[in-house]
């Protein structure tokens, strides 16, 4: 039973192809329905981890891995298909090159460092995974909101600059909110 959380991450990681496939014949319905069973299934490992005690340090690197690859994925065929805008994808694909980049620096530097996601990046990644689900959900004529995706593309934007600046503000100036002491494995978004 204790390989279940993994499991569902790896499966996870897995639909990350089967969007690109989704997302290039254009069957949106097709790809909110697998991304929302991917929010689920996100949900639903941690919860599982966490309560029957299946937490692993495999499994603190795989789920954030798997949620980056479906997310990133999502922004590239969406840019590719004209839907979000190219400044956006590449906004939101500097500032994770900049926080791998800087924990890489930091681990060179100071050895195992241990991250910790503040509210910003927390809200961030709620903004992204809005702006796909309402994005997907526009295409699939199963939501018409006037501006909403306008709306949230302005908030992933805004809160992507933030939370990258803010990484970069508490590495540079200390251990403020954004950094742990503890060694254990923890998720940067």
């Amino acid at each position: 039973m204790s390989f279940i959380p993994n499991l569902l991450t790896l499966l996870r990681a897995a639909a990350a192809p089967v969007l690109i496939v989704l997302l290039e014949d254009q069957a949106f319905d097709l790809a909110l329905i697998l991304f929302i069973l991917a929010g689920v299934s996100d949900g639903l490992d941690g919860y599982i981890a966490k309560r029957y005690h299946f937490e692993t340090r495999l499994g603190a690197i795989l789920d954030p891995v798997a949620d980056k690859a479906l997310l990133v994925t999502a922004f590239v065929m969406l840019t590719i298909l004209g839907i979000i805008p190219l400044w956006l994808l590449v906004t939101v694909v500097f500032r994770d090159v900049l926080i791998i980049g800087g924990y890489l620096v930091l681990v060179t530097l100071n050895g195992n460092v241990a991250m910790q996601p503040s509210f910003v990046s927390k809200l961030n990644t709620v903004m992204q995974i809005s702006l796909v689900s309402v994005i997907l959900a526009e295409q699939a004529r199963w939501l018409d909101v006037p501006n909403l995706s306008n709306l949230l593309i302005a908030s992933v934007f805004a809160t992507t600059v933030v939370s990258g600046a803010h990484y970069v503000w508490v590495w540079a100036f200390g251990k403020q909110s954004g950094m742990a002491d503890k060694p254990e494995a923890q998720g940067t978004d």
